[in-house]
């Protein structure tokens, strides 16, 4: 497996792919690990999570510089993220326990039923390059929390951010198992799905991903959670603060050059305002600046890697055919996956084309006649990740957070998680939740202990 600088082309490292018989032996320490793990004290859990939000504020920059050199993102990009993990790591270390309180319910018949949170075992965590850190922190610190053992398997290009993930947990002296990163190609995770010493899998990536992840979860009665793509609406109404949002419009395509899941893709803009927002950020769009990721100056870096850049232009390409129009959007010359910010205009209300995710820093602009109007086409795809919203009306306000299908709906701000709110879609764009107490839950047994009154 291969690292490439997505900002030069050149190779960064190559990594060796585990042999099955040293997943396997992973794989005995990881049951091993859990056999001990699952009966330690919270108070231990939480000294390790808050041991590791130090030592990731200690190697803020070392962490950085790699995400920015394996999948191109900014350097102070990168740097907000490993902070973003920092403050993760420390919310379940200090806010964690009282999740884990069951409590007890009152039984009709007689006596009651104790509620008891606890661990089910090792979890598999697939995971993509978009936020290297921050998509593997959210799914480790409930881990860690809840009393169950991580196993990793993460996307090729950033297995250099994948080594240094786990030169943390020994930093931190965690129990030998507790965390293991395993280097290993997409081929090898069926066979680990269906192992029995594995109880559960999660998995960020592409609906095709989640698609294979399902069905192998399915056939091993295991429990999954999938957070999958999505194109998400972000809609501006006519008592908007105008400027606010083609700000935000902004950020939600050129964040992660545009590489990121929950950030808006489809515009959709009250025609009374149409033509206002459409000046405004267009204007801002093509004054992004594309270049060195190590700049402060620079507003994106280059897309993770000429193969996603190769797929963003024939997106475009097939947008611009069924009638589309490109303001900006130019492939930039010379070494490095570079592009600029850009727009498409009038492109055709068609489920197809509209579900289409523009990985990349290309926004969908799309004129909406009413309210109707406008949920209509923010329903009219297949996904439901998240969804922008911004009016100063509380009936619209209303309408949206109760019509919109999505897992999550910002109210006049992009969309962005936090750690103490649960995180997922609905529809194609998956199922189940990470983060808060509902993302702590997910992989636990809730066991009921009746009693006697």
């Amino acid at each position: 497996m291969k690292s490439i600088n997505p900002a030069t082309g050149e190779d960064i490292a190559t990594h060796a792919a585990l042999t099955d018989a040293q997943v396997d032996a992973a794989l005995d320490r990881a049951t091993a690990a859990f056999d001990v793990w699952r009966k330690s004290d919270l108070s231990e859990r939480t000294a390790l999570l808050s041991g590791l939000a130090n030592a990731y504020a200690d190697n803020r920059d070392r962490l950085a510089r790699m995400a920015t050199l394996e999948m191109g993102k900014t350097l102070k990009s990168a740097l907000a993220e490993v902070d973003k993990c920092v403050a993760l790591f420390r919310h379940f270390a200090q806010d964690g326990p009282a999740m884990l309180t069951g409590g007890s319910i009152a039984l009709a018949s007689g006596g009651r039923a104790d509620l008891h949170w606890l661990p089910i075992g090792p979890v598999l965590a697939v995971m993509p390059w978009t936020f290297p850190y921050w998509q593997v922190a959210r799914f480790l610190a409930p881990c860690i929390l809840a009393g169950n053992v991580g196993l990793l398997k993460h996307a090729s290009n950033v297995q250099g951010v994948a080594a240094l993930i786990q030169d943390m947990m020994s930093v931190v002296a965690a129990p030998d198992g507790l965390f293991q990163n395993l280097p290993i190609r997409s081929d090898a995770v069926a066979a680990i799905i269906a192992d029995d010493r594995v109880a559960a899998v999660t998995l960020t990536g592409s609906e095709g991903a989640g698609r294979a992840v399902a069905e192998q979860a399915g056939r091993a009665l295991k429990k999954v959670v999938l957070e999958l793509g999505g194109a998400d609406p972000f809609i501006v109404m006519p008592s908007a603060d105008l400027d606010a949002a083609v700000k935000q419009a902004v950020t939600a395509r050129i964040q992660n050059t545009g590489q990121s899941c929950i950030c808006g893709k489809r515009m959709i803009v009250h025609a009374d305002i149409y033509d206002a927002f459409l000046d405004r950020y267009a204007a801002a769009m093509q004054a992004v600046k594309a270049g060195d990721p190590f700049d402060d100056t620079t507003d994106m870096g280059p897309l993770s890697s000429e193969e996603q850049r190769r797929t963003v232009q024939e997106q475009i390409w097939k947008m611009k055919a069924a009638g589309a129009t490109l303001i900006g959007g130019e492939t930039l010359p010379g070494p490095g996956a570079y592009m600029n910010a850009g727009i498409l205009t009038d492109v055709p209300t068609d489920p197809a084309l509209m579900g289409e995710e523009i990985f990349g820093p290309v926004a969908m602009l799309f004129r909406a006649t009413d309210l109707d109007d406008a949920i209509g086409i923010a329903n009219a795809i297949p996904y439901g990740l998240g969804s922008s919203v911004w009016t100063n009306d509380p009936a619209e306000e209303a309408r949206f957070i109760r019509d919109i299908q999505a897992g999550m709906t910002a109210v006049n701000r992009m969309m962005a998680s936090a750690p103490e709110a649960p995180f997922g879609g609905v529809k194609r764009s998956g199922h189940g939740r990470e983060l808060g107490p509902q993302g702590l839950h997910e992989f636990m047994n809730l066991k009921s202990v009746y009693r006697p009154g």
